[in-house]
């Protein structure tokens, strides 16, 4: 099991932009990647009945991008969620939603004086593994 994962600039900006523009509610999304490489972050509406401290994807929009990650020969590399109040580290409700094993978990903690935090985990049957972040610059 891999304990690292690299991200693009762009797309951890694309995450914490997302996550500040739902900063009392928990944002969503997923990552995809071509090859192995992460590619693409696609921002899912959270429908869940609260969503200040629960995610549940809007199921179309979800479908739509894992088409669309098929589409393009691409496989769904992380899920990603904000913790608007609360440290980023997975709760219960995480715990028990985490259905892809395969996949890395990512979430963004709110909850910080002016820097937002952002960590990964594989979660497999209730199991929690830390992933450290790094991110790539651009060129």
């Amino acid at each position: 099991m891999n304990s690292e994962l690299v991200l693009p600039r762009k797309l951890v900006n694309q995450i914490l932009t997302h996550a500040q523009q739902h900063e009392h509610t928990e944002s969503c999304g997923l990552i995809s990647a071509s090859a192995g490489t992460p590619a693409h972050y696609y921002a899912v509406k959270n429908i869940a009945s609260d969503p200040a401290t629960h995610f549940e994807m809007e199921p179309k929009q979800q479908i739509a991008a894992m088409k669309h990650m098929r589409e393009h020969e691409e496989d769904l590399l992380a899920i990603v969620h904000s913790h608007p109040s609360s440290p980023p580290v997975p709760s219960l409700t995480d715990l028990k939603q985490s259905a892809y094993p395969d996949a890395y978990y990512i979430i963004v903690s709110l909850n910080t004086k002016g820097v937002l935090e952002m960590r990964g985990y594989k979660i497999n049957d209730e199991a929690i593994q830390s992933v450290e972040l790094h991110y790539e610059h651009e060129d």
